[in-house]
């Protein structure tokens, strides 16, 4: 029986190359972009999966409130003494692990010496948390004393070539510091959140030159310590949560303090699972930038549309074609074939197309597969679709889709009367016309909503590259700034100004592109006395050249000048700042008395509102200080845009001069910028490429339903053109009911894709509008391409000759 049903189902698709064609290949795409996707997908929802107690793993996470309930700050990290007081105060927390990033760490080994940008301090119980194969070393060992290093095998080969790289020292920071090999370790995987290259000992930072046990233990004030807990399998977090408010109340105390404020009234700590980092964790000061959840559901749509589109395409081509297999029906139904059997006959029909699609779709993804992550800077593989369960369901994918798409053309031709059939008398119903409509809007519809999607992604990453960020973001390179130049710096900066070519050049904590994480307690002069502010005031450590060397506009009163002795007490605030401390204009501003972290000066100048931060967040109040009490981490030096090599080349050999110890290594702000934005980027254009195919399939099925029905009306062409209608005519008749159709869809597109994409901009503090031109281009491209499919069918039917039509009559 089932030999008797593939037998016929091939005939029947070598009867029809051209509709089995256009099934086959539409099917084939949209499976092609399922696979794609699902290779997508399984890699984003692995992140952090692979270590041995995953499911038990949880990071500490740390918030601030600028008000009551009001959070400011959410970030990743916490203080260093957070990770063992946890422990001690629950019991049930097995083990604690500290990681502490080093930033750019300069490393030396005889004559080679590189810039590292992922070491990071570890403890001993890093490799209980973090399963990674050890391949040299004890993993519960190699990081017990001070002053030992851990490493990948690629950065082992990088210093040590082929020698056994074990017990061999490399010195840090300007060979101030041995650090002894004890161990190598396997790479991290792709899918984790973070990815250290290096693992030095974290007992190091017990020696007051590198950091000091008694920071260690009581600076609450640096949360830059990314802090995991292990617990017993299966336990329930919710029991320490709960826990937590009177935990800091008993444990956490800041200077200065109102008694009747608590401290979890002012931060609070939460736990975060591991496995939920990447998709579901969108901190501050994230180790490492991660995914995002939306996305994977916005991909997953898309492919389920595209798959939907595919298979609308198989029903309409099927029911349009039911009249030509009448008779075949009628035939069996009178040689005794049961309704089932017609059934099972043309759903095996469906299953062999699907089936054979597929197989050329596995093809399909493995060729173009590499094309795709060039596009969205991604690793995926193939080999994650090699997984059992992930095989069994695409084994079963063809009798699904088969199913899904075969069903109702199965149900309706099955339905024929015998005796009409074989008399002539079959009329295809209006109902059946009705579905195939409804199936043509739900697929132009799709497309609509598509094409909308990805004009206002692209306006938005236009906007956002285009937009005036309030300074000059163009050629200025930008490098870590080290204190052994404290020193040094003037007669440094005196060397490299020499080169005509460069501008400026100034140090900051912070520079455009960063997050705004640094505030300290503020206050001002209100009734004769200093008040606290309800203000989250920021503030970044800058010197005399920050500002000129990006180009900001003063609004009032002027930049830090060494002319005036007392403006390292003095402040330069934002736009924002003004307007949130109440001071109506910068000109009010002005001499305005301060204190900032209880050090009291005045306003001596207000700078124009900027982005400094990303379009994402909005610009807040803002205040620059001198170094009195913070410090530098960036260089920025202003570039002449028309001699670019000369000044990095000058940059670069004064750098050596005064820091020869330190690799020199730096990037341009606008790079970073763009980085910012990376993954609307990668999104925008993997949204473009799956509007296109879903647009192309949809016309796919448009041509192949529009050409069958231009051959039902042959005859009635004839007809037409004997009695004097011209070549536009008929076209213009042939497709106004299509036409209907794709207006019909943009209609019902509208308000969904308006409601999709105004809740997708809303990430964006600074955004485009969603402008109505938007919706009628859209809708006129969806005819446009709806005419021009089926103007080649209809072109080609008012073309031919009316006597060949009409011969038979």
């Amino acid at each position: 029986m089932i030999k008797n049903y593939l037998r016929s189902a091939i005939r029947n698709i070598k009867r029809h190359p051209f509709i089995s064609f256009i099934n086959i290949f539409g099917l084939t795409v949209g499976l092609t972009c399922c696979l794609l996707i699902l290779a997508y997908i399984i890699n984003e929802r692995s992140y952090d999966k692979s270590y041995k107690n995953a499911n038990d793993i949880y990071r500490v996470t740390r918030i601030f409130y600028s008000g009551p309930n009001v959070e400011s700050l959410h970030l990743s990290a916490v203080a260093p003494p957070f990770g063992p007081l946890l422990q001690n105060a629950f019991s049930d927390i097995k083990k604690v692990t500290r990681v502490l990033p080093n930033g750019t760490t300069p490393l030396r080994y005889k004559d080679k010496l590189f810039n590292e940008n992922s070491a990071v301090f570890a403890d001993e119980n890093f490799f209980d948390f973090f399963s990674l194969p050890v391949i040299k070393g004890d993993a519960h060992k190699a990081l017990l004393d001070p002053y030992t290093v851990m490493m990948t095998e690629a950065v082992a080969k990088k210093y040590f070539g082929d020698a056994d790289p074990i017990n061999k020292t490399v010195l840090l920071d300007n060979n101030k510091h041995e650090f002894k090999v004890t161990g190598i370790f396997k790479p991290f995987p792709a899918n984790s959140h973070m990815h250290p290259d290096i693992l030095m000992s974290f007992n190091t930072l017990k020696d007051p030159v590198i950091y000091g046990e008694k920071q260690l233990q009581t600076n609450y004030g640096n949360n830059s310590f990314y802090t995991y807990l292990l617990f017993p399998n299966g336990y329930n977090v919710s029991r320490i949560e709960g826990q937590l408010p009177d935990f800091l109340d008993k444990y956490v105390h800041f200077p200065g303090m109102p008694g009747n404020i608590k401290t979890h009234q002012v931060t609070k700590l939460t736990i975060q699972k591991l496995t939920d980092i990447h998709l579901r964790s969108h901190l501050d000061v994230e180790i490492e930038g991660n995914g995002d959840i939306i996305r994977v559901y916005i991909f997953s749509a898309i492919a389920l549309f595209i798959l939907l589109i595919a298979c609308i395409n198989y029903m309409n081509l099927s029911t349009a074609r039911s009249a030509l297999r009448a008779k075949e029906i009628g035939i069996r139904k009178v040689m005794g074939a049961q309704r089932k059997a017609i059934i099972a006959q043309f759903l095996s029909e469906s299953v062999l197309i699907t089936m054979v699609s597929l197989l050329l779709a596995v093809i399909l993804t493995v060729s173009v597969l590499p094309f795709i992550n060039y596009l969205s800077n991604q690793a995926l593989s193939v080999g994650s679709l090699l997984q059992w369960r992930i095989l069994l369901s695409l084994l079963a994918l063809p009798f699904v889709v088969g199913i899904i798409s075969g069903i109702y053309p199965a149900l309706f031709m099955s339905s024929f009367l015998p005796v009409k059939v074989l008399k002539g008398m079959l009329k295809v119903g209006s109902g059946n016309l009705s579905f195939r409509k409804v199936l043509v809007v739900l697929q132009f519809s799709i497309s609509i909503i598509l094409i909308i999607a990805t004009t206002v992604v692209y306006r938005q990453l236009q906007y956002v590259q285009s937009k005036s960020l309030g300074f000059n973001k163009d050629f200025v390179l930008t490098t870590q700034y080290t204190r052994l130049l404290n020193k040094q710096y003037e007669a440094f900066k005196s060397d490299v100004m020499k080169n005509g070519a460069i501008k400026d050049i100034g140090r900051s904590s912070r520079i455009p592109t960063g997050r705004l994480l640094d505030d300290q307690n503020a206050k001002v002069l209100q009734g004769g006395s200093m008040q606290p502010i309800k203000v989250d005031l920021k503030y970044i450590t800058t010197d005399y050249g920050f500002i000129p060397t990006y180009g900001m506009q003063i609004a009032a009163g002027r930049n830090f000048s060494k002319e005036f002795p007392t403006d390292t007490t003095n402040y330069i605030i934002n736009e924002a700042a003004v307007r949130a401390l109440g001071w109506k204009t910068p000109q009010n501003a002005l001499d305005k008395d301060i204190a900032y972290g209880d050090i009291k000066g005045k306003v001596i100048g207000v700078v124009k509102d900027f982005h400094f931060e990303s379009l994402h967040q909005k610009i807040i109040p803002l205040l620059f200080q001198l170094p009195g009490r913070g410090f530098y981490n960036r260089l920025s030096v202003k570039i002449d845009g028309r001699n670019v090599q000369s000044a990095i080349s000058t940059i670069q050999t004064t750098w050596q001069k005064y820091l020869p110890e330190t690799p020199f290594d730096f990037t341009f702000l606008d790079t970073k910028f763009n980085h910012l934005y990376q993954s609307e980027q990668e999104q925008g254009r993997l949204f473009t490429i799956f509007s296109c195919i879903a647009i192309f399939i949809a016309c796919l099925g448009l041509f192949g339903l529009s050409a069958f029905t231009i051959t039902q009306r042959v005859k009635e062409i004839g007809v037409r053109k004997v009695l004097g209608a011209s070549i536009p005519q008929i076209v213009t008749e042939l497709s106004k009911d299509f036409m209907k159709l794709v207006l019909i869809a943009a209609i019902i597109a509208f308000p969904i894709a308006w409601y999709s994409m105004n809740s997708w901009l809303v990430n964006f503090a600074f955004h485009v509008g969603i402008g109505w031109w938007v919706f009628i281009m859209a809708g006129v491209i969806a005819l446009v391409i709806a005419f021009m499919t089926i103007s080649f069918q209809s072109i080609k039917a008012a073309l031919a000759n009316p006597v060949d039509s009409l011969r038979s009559e």
